[in-house]
């Protein structure tokens, strides 16, 4: 059973990750249609309507990562963890203001680099705290490996 204490940083950390996906989903609507439909883009390049229910299963997944770290708050290295995360949460936000409020795949790809890494390294910090929180970070980190082939591709394609 989850205590209302705990059930309450939960949904902090839900309302903090879709709160990112909040922002980052205003800095790429408006592209979608006219910007970004009119690149180039590889053949492998997912519909649309994928984005979203990835994204959304993500960010469920990383909120209870941080959830899982957040309740073990005096372990040696979860400070810092969350540090990371915020970090890597931020870099996702404005990988979508480089990629679709700008118009810079270029940009955008040295970005996701420095997300790739971030999450990377969230996952790693989280790991010694909580293997699940660890563990939870991985199908993100395999969507942003992927996002960045395709953020690459689509460079690549339009430059």
């Amino acid at each position: 059973m989850i205590s209302s204490r705990d059930a309450g940083s939960l949904a902090a950390m839900l309302i903090i990750c879709f709160g990112a996906a909040w922002i980052g989903s205003g800095l790429t609507t408006p592209s979608i249609s006219v910007w970004y439909a009119a690149l180039r883009k590889p053949p492998w390049t997912p519909p649309n309507w994928v984005f979203g229910p990835v994204w959304s299963l993500l960010y469920i997944s990383m909120a209870v990562a941080a959830w899982l770290v957040w309740r073990r708050l005096e372990s040696p290295g979860a400070k810092l963890a969350l540090l990371l995360f915020a970090v890597q949460l931020a870099l996702n936000v404005g990988w979508s203001g480089v990629f679709f409020t700008l118009h810079k795949p270029g940009a955008a790809f040295a970005e996701v680099l420095l997300l790739w890494i971030a999450i990377l390294a969230t996952a790693l910090a989280f790991w010694p705290v909580s293997r699940a929180a660890g563990w939870l970070m991985v199908p993100y980190l395999i969507w942003v490996s992927f996002a960045a082939l395709l953020n690459r591709a689509i460079w690549r394609l339009n430059a």
